[in-house]
């Protein structure tokens, strides 16, 4: 596989098996570990380390949910700070939306909440965002209940771009001058992002 891709991905299941761990650090390659439904961000440490101590220090965490009861997956914000500690951290937020173990036999999801985790993942400075997409998720093979329609990726790829812009426009508003915040405040007003970043803006006029 090594010879074909630029980056391995551990599946959350596997992410605490040594030899898979090791094996693919010896590749070079970029190690992406998908953070175990089971595990805390605290845990993950371990699984970098075995990455990092076999030679390779080019690895990244994903997050993608954490076990809530028997049947759900929620995502801990206040893992993200604790997984960025320990590598480049990306949010998964189509798996992060699965249901799995329902009674039908067959992983459920709510793929609405989509757009809600990714806003939320990189006001909360994720690294990157993960989106698994099809034409027609209904008939995907796998997944499908909570992948992201293909035709709802631009408006996603927007947002991503939208909002980390809105990040870096907090962190000028931070650091400038008092008197220069009204002509700042007025360029990234509310009428070029409407609505669509609130809990930004919100951080925003906090922090003044």
């Amino acid at each position: 596989v090594a010879e074909f891709v630029d980056v391995i991905q551990i599946p959350a299941f596997l992410a605490r098996q040594t030899d898979i761990l090791v094996s693919a650090a010896a590749t070079g390659k970029v190690i992406n570990i998908k953070k175990g439904q089971f595990m805390s961000a605290d845990s993950m440490k371990y699984a970098v380390d075995k990455v990092v101590q076999s030679g390779n220090n080019k690895v990244m965490i994903t997050e993608r949910g954490t076990q809530f009861g028997y049947n759900d997956l929620i995502v801990d914000f206040r893992g993200i700070s604790e997984l960025k500690k320990l590598a480049p951290t990306i949010l998964d937020v189509t798996h992060s939306v699965q249901k799995p173990n329902q009674t039908s036999g067959v992983t459920g999801g709510n793929p609405e909440y989509i757009e809600s985790l990714a806003r939320a993942g990189i006001v909360n400075g994720v690294d990157g965002i993960f989106i698994e997409t099809h034409t027609y998720p209904s008939k995907a093979k796998s997944d499908g209940a909570n992948m992201l329609d293909i035709n709802k990726l631009e408006k996603e790829h927007t947002l991503v771009k939208a909002t980390h812009i809105t990040k870096v426009t907090v962190k000028l508003l931070v650091t400038a001058k008092a008197e220069q915040i009204p002509s700042i405040w007025s360029v990234i007003g509310f009428s070029s992002i409407s609505g669509l970043y609130k809990a930004s803006l919100y951080l925003l006029r906090f922090i003044i």
